[in-house]
This record gives structure tokens, C-alpha cells and sequence, in this order.
């Protein structure tokens, strides 16, 4: 667990906006430090090896990455286009609920054979594509090239070379669990280039997994903050989804070795107690997480410029169903549900909707409306907390500029899900 000592907690009264009226900016985000070799060896003597090790490896798959896209181009003819398009975040073409015998016709036959064309020669896959669209013709970079916007560049160290191999926005994730259908329609010859694609996909994210349990964003490590253990936008918990399946080797997942759904087995209990490990404890008393976590400190980091270091509540509720889905139980996973739930109670803010106006999405009074949460906490306060583009840390949502408080979701109900699952969760003691 990450301890952080003698700080005062807020009274849930607090929790609501009207209980500070006193705006300000409370300082500036800090960037996430990417995984070094010279940070690594600030870690105890027994732990650097291992980190030394995954970093080397993941400095080879990334040159080998490049390498095998050069090798493609060295004629120095480029397809057209050069990069697939960019689809709706989250990708999509990739339908997991489908009958059984829709995955053995020729639309989910060309998704799957567009999935295998974009694998990268690492094992994962780039995000937010449409997987409808026409498979990979040779030269085309695994992913799109994310075009940034002027002041996040400092985010990225090469913006041609980006998310190559990722879990953000359910990606290699989704692919993998397709995959997985589209083989099962197909269980002779014709399928196994799904069965290969899948089991290398499967690989990756072994591969991908830190030496203590964790993932980063972007796999090879791409620095800065995808380089963090990335508990944002439910990742870590569609991997371990993901490697769950596998371990239980059925249906599916039936054609995987024993030796493979062992190793997931393995790879999926290391996560958990990751996520009990990370939990912050503050003055003694669990509280949830962060949207991210540094991934040698373990403790909660910020990411891009608006995404500061703080208690994140929609993850944090994701987590906590997470723990709840387990099988078996246990005192540990007990008292972390217990705390996490208790904390979110807290803080959660009744009598105001986040909403859109006639100047944009603000934060307005409503009685009887709620409850809904932020999506940041300050560490230090207990109180709601936004950044902006330009690194800010504000405590009003309607101070922000209007790009970012129109462009982010600061507010959310998800935490609701959590509580309504644990009162379930509980009844089954």
C-alpha cells in the first residue's frame, strides 16, 4: 500500500462545491518520469535486475518494431495511405456479442484478417482503429499517427512512432478477445493464423507485464507518462480480463496450452495484489487510487498536461468491481473493498450537475441532483481538483479554459456501479 502520513482528510460535507467558495490555481502538474536505467538503480539491489532486464527487452522489440517497418520501406515507395486512418476512440469493427456462427462468415473473417495484418511484430496492437477497413498493405505503420496538439508535443519524444502497441482505449485487449471468436468459427486450417496472432498477442502482454505486476500504456515503453502503471480507462483490468480467460482455458480460450494458462494464472494473481499494494493509505486508512501509478515508486502520478497527480475516482471504482468479480475472498481484498467503498461514499458530491450551457459544460447548482464525483481528488485536501492545458492545478472546474472544460470528463456517476455491486457483494458473505 502507498502511505502518506499526517495529512488531514476533509469531512464529506466538504465534498460539495459550495463549501469553498475561495477559487485558485494550487500549482503545477508535474510530469510522469519514464522508466530509466538510472532510476532503476535507486532501487534496492534485489529489484534492479529485474527491472533492468524488461527495460533491455523492451529497448530490443522497439528497435526490432522500426527495424521491420524500414525494411518494408527500404525501396523508398510508401503505400497509400501511409498510416490506416484514425476511428472513434476505442477502435470499432470488433463486436464481442454476436452469435457464434456470425464469426465464421466472411465480414468477422476480414475484421480478424485486418487485426492480424496490424499486429505489430512486438505482439500488440494501436488504438482507436476502424477494424472494418482494408487489412494492411505492406509499408503502412502498424498504427495512425496521433497528430498533437502543439502544446502536449513535449509529451511525446517521436509523434511518428506513437502508441505502437497498446491497452489504452481497449486496445490489444479488444483485438485479442475478437480474435479468440473469430478462431473458434474456424477450428481447422483456415483459422489458424487467428490461433497464431492470438497466442502472440498473449505474449505480448506477458511480456508487457512489470516485475511487479503492473502494465505500462504503451508497450515497448514509449517514456514519459505511458511508461506509468496505467489504472486509466479500466486498462489494467481489461489485460487481466483478458489473461483471466486464458487461465481458465474454456471455451474460447480452450485451444491455449496448459503451460500458457498457467503462466496467465501467474501473471493475473501478481496484478491483484498489485492493486491491493497500490492502494493509498493515508494516515493510516485506505483510500482508493490514481489514475496512474509511477512504476517504480508505486506512488500516484499524473499524465498528460490536465491529469495531475491525484486520488482518481472513476478508476478507482472500476478497480473495486475488479476486486469484487474475484473468485474466492479473502481479508486482504476484504478490507480494501471495505475502505475504497467507505471512501467513495465520502466523497461524493450531491446538488450540483456538470452540464452544458450557453457557455459551454459548468458545474451548476441543482438541488436534489446527485450524487456524482470528480474525477481527481487532491491528495493532500480530499477536495475536487482540475488541470488545464497549461499544466494548472485549478479548484473550480469553471475556471478552466473553455477547450478543457469543454474537452474532459470531470464529473462522473461512475462510482455508483461500485457501490450498487457492493451492496451485492456484500450480501454474499
Amino acid at each position: 500500500m502507498i502511505r502518506i502520513a499526517k495529512i488531514a482528510l476533509f469531512a464529506a460535507a466538504a465534498m460539495t462545491p459550495v463549501a469553498y467558495a475561495a477559487v485558485e490555481v494550487i500549482g503545477k502538474m508535474t510530469p510522469a518520469e519514464p522508466i530509466t536505467h538510472a532510476r532503476i538503480a535507486t532501487l534496492p539491489i534485489g529489484q534492479q535486475r529485474a527491472w533492468n532486464v524488461y527495460l533491455d527487452k523492451s529497448v530490443g522489440l522497439m528497435e526490432a518494431d522500426k527495424a521491420a517497418l524500414a525494411a518494408e520501406r527500404a525501396d523508398g515507395t510508401l503505400p497509400t495511405p501511409v498510416s490506416p486512418p484514425t476511428g472513434p476512440s476505442g477502435g470499432s469493427g470488433m463486436p464481442l456479442d454476436k452469435p457464434a456462427g456470425w464469426y465464421a462468415g466472411a465480414d468477422a473473417r476480414h475484421v480478424a484478417d485486418n487485426i492480424v495484418s496490424f499486429q505489430t511484430p512486438a505482439g500488440g496492437w494501436g488504438k482507436n482503429v476502424d477494424r472494418t477497413g482494408p487489412v494492411r498493405a505492406r509499408g503502412e505503420h502498424y498504427v495512425p499517427i496521433e497528430k498533437l496538439p502543439a502544446n502536449a508535443k513535449s509529451d511525446m519524444s517521436d509523434e511518428n512512432w506513437s502508441y505502437v502497441g497498446t491497452i489504452d482505449n481497449n486496445a490489444t485487449t479488444t483485438e485479442l478477445r475478437f480474435l479468440a471468436r473469430a478462431q473458434a468459427a474456424a477450428p481447422g486450417a483456415e483459422g489458424n493464423a487467428y490461433r497464431e496472432s492470438f497466442l502472440k498477442g498473449i505474449r505480448y502482454l506477458l511480456n508487457a507485464q512489470f516485475p511487479n505486476g503492473g502494465w505500462p500504456q504503451v508497450y515497448p515503453l514509449q517514456g514519459g507518462y505511458h511508461d506509468a502503471l496505467t489504472f486509466n480507462d479500466d486498462a489494467l483490468s481489461s489485460v487481466v480480463g483478458v489473461l483471466a480467460e486464458v487461465a481458465r482455458h474454456q471455451g474460447d480460450y480452450a485451444f491455449v496450452s496448459d503451460q500458457l494458462a498457467l503462466e496467465a494464472k501467474a501473471a493475473c494473481n501478481k496484478a491483484i495484489q498489485l492493486i491491493l499494494k497500490t492502494q493509498v493509505v493515508i494516515d493510516g486508512k485506505r483510500t482508493v487510487w490514481g489514475q496512474q501509478h509511477d512504476a517504480l515508486t508505486l506512488a500516484p502520478a499524473g499524465a498528460r498536461n490536465f491529469e495531475p497527480v491525484a486520488l482518481s475516482s472513476d478508476e478507482s471504482a472500476d478497480l473495486l468491481v475488479f476486486l469484487m468479480k474475484q473468485a474466492g475472498r479473502s481479508p486482504s481484498v476484504d478490507a480494501a473493498v471495505a475502505d475504497g467503498v467507505n471512501w467513495l461514499k465520502a466523497h461524493a458530491i450531491h446538488g450540483f450537475v456538470f452540464e452544458k450551457g450557453p457557455d459551454g459544460r459548468k458545474l451548476v447548482a441543482k438541488p436534489g441532483a446527485g450524487p456524482i464525483w470528480s474525477r481527481y481528488y487532491d491528495i493532500q485536501t480530499g477536495k475536487p481538483i482540475f488541470g488545464d492545458r497549461d499544466r494548472t492545478i485549478h479548484t473550480d472546474v469553471n475556471e478552466l479554459s473553455a477547450e478543457r472544460r469543454n474537452g474532459y470528463s470531470w464529473y462522473n456517476n461512475g462510482p455508483a456501479k461500485a457501490l450498487a455491486t457492493y451492496d451485492k457483494w456484500v450480501a454474499k458473505k
